[in-house]
């Protein structure tokens, strides 16, 4: 695969609103359909699919050289799951569950290269197995992006600390697993979740970092509300909900146009 030179951690930087996805179908097909979509990243979530190290370079393949930086949701903060999803390509890694500053430093370390992290060097997909190997290792850091997901109490209460974090390009709200945190589960827009919220996005303000939020069901509404509340990664859907309603929308139309045609028989 040719150099990162990443878009998407400019725009992280810049705070600039940018619109993506969510894949959790394990197939490069649905990477590829995904990515000529015209979205500008995709998160890959490894966390909650079968999704492991050798589909998700498939799924890498799929998407390459369609405009879309592929982001890898990782199952946990680990270095070594945060390493290998770079090593095979991902530009970027969105790590769940950073709830302390340590946290969000141990997320940084494991994505970047001496001096800056831990990151160990190979030869890997991301340098085109060592053909790019000195390029790799002078940009990768300039070009890798570290997003932390805030899903509880937790880390909304240690939030400032965190944005504050030197790597950290981006803070991104987990509303289901932090209304969980809250004691209620599932109601993302109760005024308790939505003052979470509140108090990520303003720190994510003070400290210059852009934050996201996952739209699952992206009306007009809800895409508007979460702009407007300022979120700049916006991530619109998810892969397998597309599929749901774009499956269900086909059968009702059909099943309107035969009534329809049957009525017209009827009179």
């Amino acid at each position: 695969m040719a150099m990162i030179d990443s878009a998407f951690r400019k725009a992280l930087l810049q705070r600039r609103v940018t619109i993506g996805t969510w894949l959790q179908i394990n197939n490069a097909t649905a990477a590829e359909v995904l990515a000529n979509a015209g979205y500008e990243w995709i998160v890959i979530d490894i966390e909650h699919t079968d999704i492991d190290i050798t589909s998700l370079t498939d799924l890498l393949r799929g998407m390459y050289g369609r405009g879309a930086a592929p982001i890898a949701r990782v199952a946990s903060n680990d270095v070594l799951e945060i390493r290998r999803a770079l090593d095979m390509g991902a530009e970027g890694v969105l790590v769940p569950f950073v709830s302390t500053p340590d946290q969000a430093r141990q997320a940084v370390a494991a994505a970047k290269y001496p001096p800056l992290g831990v990151r160990g060097f190979s030869f890997c997909r991301a340098n085109n197995w060592g053909v790019d190997f000195a390029e790799n290792a002078r940009s990768a850091n300039d070009e890798t992006s570290v997003v932390v997901m805030i899903e509880s109490k937790e880390g909304v209460e240690n939030i400032d600390a965190i944005a504050a974090v030197a790597g950290v390009d981006g803070v991104f709200i987990g509303p289901y697993d932090l209304s969980g945190s809250y004691g209620i589960p599932g109601q993302t827009q109760d005024p308790v979740v939505r003052n979470a919220c509140r108090r990520v996005i303003e720190a994510c303000v003070r400290a210059e970092k852009s934050v996201g939020l996952l739209v699952v069901m992206p009306t007009p509404e809800a895409v508007a509300q979460a702009i407007n509340d300022g979120f700049t990664l916006v991530c619109l859907g998810i892969d397998t909900v597309f599929l749901d309603q774009g499956a269900r929308a086909t059968r009702a139309l059909a099943l309107s146009a035969l009534e329809k045609m049957e009525n017209a028989r009827d009179r």
